[in-house]
């Protein structure tokens, strides 16, 4: 109900607006942030400036496979729009480190004092998270590529999400192993600290209920304090007879989790989220050890269609050959997302960032989205996507489809 009553407010700041307007691979993922991508070229002479769009995300330290994975798949899309002509764009990053607070917020205000009238991001949940509040307050239109708790897009009515929800994560992941592995003995090892570890293993574990589900360890849990080490939560699962382990968490702690569980001779079917795609690319992990690994993810670098065969060709051509995983494509359809609002709306450089984000909350109630991460794509008055997750097998060191 908050975004119904919001978007009619919005609805009628609109209308007095538009009377002046026109109707995964193998590789090292990068520990020092690429040099930033240079501002769009200046519109030609007599032409609306270029809207300014912001990014916050992780482009160093431990989560950087994420950040600059959204990252390059966004500046793709901002490369293919400005080449079009017409409505251009002005692309901008900062690099939050994941940090669910001072850094995030920072981040946020440093795109703000550049002129940003949107925000693409943040791509974290915990910076997502800090960050959100503050776009309520400036009124400025938020889409994140892969902030996936429910508390990002209940934050407001200007916070919208292109990646589907956690506990939605897990309920589907419930349901795939229902289909494919009905008999098994299920363990769950999950972050408690983390909003988007424990979001999904919450869903998980009411979805497994109703569908009977043999889950035998559900609370093998750790948090940030004491990630390093994660053998009793695998000794747990191992112990408990489980042939199969859920792990909804990022992929380095998950590259823990495989390494020890081989060293103790322990080999189930190891079941990931869409936080484990970027595991092929850990430094120093034997990507042999993921064999076989199952994880959710709503893109396909592998599929034939144009449009995900001339991305993932145009990302390996940016990235020294770097396949592009889900988060790359989440940031593309972010992008595209926008670009079509936008124009839509009849909104550009000169409109002021309050109404841009009118505008946009007007669109995303109506509109529907084809991209890279989904057919058909809508949000609902609170601004969580729908999209159906797919899931993806490790096999000979790529993903393929789970069969």
């Amino acid at each position: 109900m908050k975004k119904m009553i919001a978007l009619a407010l919005a609805a009628m700041m609109v209308v007095s607006m538009f009377a002046g307007c026109g109707g995964s691979s193998t590789g090292t993922p990068a520990t020092e942030a690429p040099a930033a991508n240079a501002p769009a070229a200046a519109p030609a002479e007599g032409a609306a400036p270029a809207i300014k769009i912001g990014l916050s995300g992780p482009m160093t330290g431990g989560a950087s496979e994420y950040g600059l994975a959204v990252r390059g798949g966004m500046e793709i899309a901002v490369a293919e729009i400005n080449a079009k002509g017409g409505l251009q764009i002005e692309f901008k990053s900062e690099d939050d480190q994941a940090d669910g607070s001072d850094l995030a917020v920072s981040s946020y205000n440093s795109l703000k004092d550049w002129g940003m009238q949107i925000l693409a991001g943040a791509v974290t949940t915990g910076s997502a998270l800090a960050i959100a509040a503050e776009t309520v307050n400036d009124q400025i239109f938020m889409l994140t590529p892969s902030a996936s708790a429910e508390d990002v897009a209940n934050t407001g009515a200007n916070v919208y999400q292109m990646c589907f929800t956690d506990p939605n994560q897990g309920a589907s992941a419930a349901e795939l192993m229902k289909a494919k592995w009905p008999d098994a003995t299920i363990g769950v090892i999950y972050d408690s600290s983390d909003a988007y570890s424990a979001g999904i293993r919450d869903g998980f574990l009411a979805k497994a209920k109703e569908l009977g589900l043999n889950v035998a360890v559900d609370n093998a849990a750790f948090t940030a304090d004491n990630k390093a080490d994660l053998s009793a939560q695998v000794t747990m699962c191992k112990d408990a007879g489980c042939d199969l382990v859920f792990l909804p968490f990022y992929y380095t702690e998950a590259a823990q989790v495989l390494t020890y569980a081989n060293t103790v001779g322990y080999a189930p079917t190891f079941f990931g989220c869409d936080g484990m795609d970027g595991i092929l690319n850990v430094e120093g992990f034997d990507t042999a050890l993921a064999e076989g690994l199952v994880l959710m993810t709503p893109f396909d670098a592998s599929a034939t269609d144009e449009a995900t065969v001339a991305f993932v060709e145009q990302f390996k051509a940016n990235n020294g050959g770097k396949v592009p995983n889900q988060f790359a494509a989440d940031g593309y359809d972010v992008i595209y997302a926008l670009y079509n609002a936008c124009v839509a709306a009849g909104v550009d450089g000169n409109t002021p960032a309050a109404d841009v984000c009118a505008a946009l909350q007007e669109q995303f109630a109506t509109m529907k989205v084809d991209g890279l991460t989904g057919s058909g794509m809508t949000w609902d008055e609170n601004g969580m996507i729908s999209k159906a997750p797919a899931a993806m097998v490790v096999t000979n060191g790529v993903y393929v489809p789970v069969a």
